[in-house]
C-alpha cells in the first residue's frame, strides 16, 4: 500500500515536472516571437518617422517651389490717379479633363452641358477619344467652379493658376498694353515697366483718370459715328506739370481677350499715328515767332490774299469771310490759314539772315522749273576754330529753310 502511494507520487511529481518543462519551453518561444514582434515594431515605427521627415521634407520643397513660380508669375496691380485698378493679378482656375478617368462618359457630358450650355459638345467628344488630358474650361467663375467640382467626377481637373486682369476692359487698352503667357510686357506701359512690375509689391499709380477717360472716350465714339472715321485719338494734359490726365486712342480692344493685335486700325493714334497736325501745328508757329522776338501779340497783317502757293502746293483759306488784315492774335484765334504760313515766312531766312558768321545761297529757277530749287549754307569762323562744330552748325541752319 505505501508502495503504490509512493509510485503514486513519483508519478504526479513526474507528469508535474514534464508539465512545467512544457510551459517553460512555451514562455521561452512566446518571448522570444513577442522580441522579434518587438524588433520589427520598433524598425516599424524608425522608418514610419523617416517616411514621414521625408514626405514633409518633399511638401516643403513643393510649398516653396510653388512660391517661387507665384513670385515669378506675380505683377504688380496698376491704379489710376483716384485708386481705381487698371491691371490687377489674381489667382484664378483652369479646369481640366483626364480622358482615361472617365467613368461615364455620356453622364459627363451630361453634367458638363448644363452647366456650360454653349460650349461646343462635339470638339469635347473628339477630345475625350484622344485618350489624353486637355484644359475644359479656363479662367472659370467661382459659381461654375462649385457646381462643376459638385459632380464629384475624378476626371475633372481643377488648377490654380495667377492670371491678369484688366477691370476697366477696353478703356486703357492702349495705355497699359498686354502681357504674353510668360508673363513679359509685350506692349504699353506692360512693357515699358515691365521690370518695375514683376519686382515690386506695391502699386503702381498713374495719373490718369478713370471718369475723365470715360467721358473723353465716350464724346469720340459719338463723332466717329457721325462723321463715319476710321479713327481718332485725345490727350488732355496738365500743363502746369505735364500729367496726362486722359489719352484715348479709337478703336479699342479689350484688354482681356489677349488677342494678338495686328490690325493696324488698332495702333495708338496719339503716339503711333501719322498725319498732318492741320491748325494745331498754328500754335507752335505762333509760339515760335514769338519766341523769337519777331512779332508780338498785337503785330498786324495787311492784304491777306484768299490763297497762296507753297512748294507743290497752293493753300486757300477756308472761310471767305476772315478778313485781309489781322493781328497775329486774331490769326489764331480765326484759326487763319493764310495768316499762319505769313507767320511761318518770319521764321527761317530771316533768322539765319540776322545769326553772325553764317551766309546762305538759294540756286534754281523759280518760274521755269519751279520745283527744283537748290541752297547752300555757310558758317565761318577765325583760323583755328573747331571745323566740327562749324559743320554741325551750318546744317543747323539748312534745316531752318524753307523754300515757297
Amino acid at each position: 500500500m505505501e508502495n503504490k502511494s509512493k509510485n503514486f507520487i513519483l508519478q504526479e511529481n513526474n507528469y508535474d515536472f514534464h508539465y512545467k518543462k512544457q510551459k517553460s519551453d512555451i514562455d521561452i518561444r512566446f518571448n522570444r516571437v513577442a522580441f522579434i514582434f518587438f524588433v520589427f515594431f520598433v524598425i516599424s515605427v524608425i522608418y514610419s518617422i523617416h517616411l514621414l521627415h521625408l514626405g514633409s521634407r518633399n511638401i516643403g520643397l513643393e510649398k516653396q517651389n510653388q512660391l517661387e513660380v507665384i513670385n515669378k508669375l506675380n505683377r504688380a496691380n496698376i491704379v489710376d490717379r483716384n485708386g481705381n485698378y487698371i491691371a490687377k493679378t489674381v489667382s484664378s482656375i483652369d479646369i481640366g479633363i483626364n480622358p482615361t478617368d472617365v467613368i461615364n462618359q455620356k453622364k459627363l457630358l451630361l453634367n458638363l452641358g448644363y452647366i456650360f450650355p454653349d460650349k461646343n459638345y462635339e470638339i469635347i467628344k473628339s477630345n475625350l477619344k484622344k485618350k489624353k488630358f486637355f484644359w475644359f474650361e479656363k479662367k472659370i467663375s467661382e459659381e461654375n467652379y462649385e457646381k462643376i467640382m459638385m459632380l464629384g467626377d475624378k476626371s475633372i481637373k481643377p488648377e490654380e493658376k495667377i492670371t491678369r486682369i484688366y477691370p476697366q476692359k477696353n478703356l486703357f487698352s492702349h495705355i497699359i498694353g498686354q502681357i504674353d503667357d510668360d508673363n513679359f510686357g509685350i506692349s504699353g506701359l506692360e512693357k515699358s515697366l515691365d521690370d518695375e512690375l514683376r519686382n515690386s509689391e506695391k502699386d503702381i499709380k498713374l495719373t490718369v483718370d478713370k471718369n475723365i477717360q470715360y467721358l473723353i472716350r465716350e464724346e469720340l465714339i459719338k463723332y466717329n459715328e457721325i462723321f463715319q472715321t476710321l479713327g481718332s485719338g485725345a490727350i488732355l494734359m496738365n500743363v502746369n506739370n505735364g500729367e496726362i490726365i486722359s489719352l484715348v486712342s479709337l478703336p479699342d480692344f479689350d484688354l482681356n481677350e489677349r488677342k494678338n493685335i495686328i490690325d493696324k486700325n488698332f495702333i495708338n493714334r496719339v503716339t503711333k499715328g501719322v498725319y498732318e497736325f492741320g491748325s494745331v501745328f498754328k500754335t507752335f508757329t505762333l509760339a515760335a515767332a514769338l519766341n523769337e522776338n519777331y512779332l508780338d501779340l498785337n503785330t498786324e497783317f495787311k492784304n491777306l490774299k484768299k490763297s497762296i502757293k507753297c512748294g507743290k502746293n497752293i493753300i486757300t483759306e477756308y472761310d471767305d469771310e476772315i478778313p485781309s488784315n489781322l493781328t497775329a492774335e486774331e490769326i489764331l484765334i480765326r484759326s487763319g490759314n493764310i495768316g499762319s504760313v505769313r507767320i511761318g515766312q518770319l521764321i527761317g531766312l530771316e533768322k539765319i539772315c540776322n545769326d553772325p558768321k553764317t551766309d546762305f545761297r538759294i540756286f534754281g529757277k523759280p518760274n521755269t522749273r519751279p520745283y527744283r530749287r537748290m541752297g547752300i549754307t555757310l558758317a565761318y569762323d577765325e583760323l583755328g576754330s573747331d571745323v566740327e562744330s562749324l559743320r554741325i552748325k551750318a546744317k543747323e541752319l539748312a534745316n531752318q529753310i524753307k523754300v515757297n
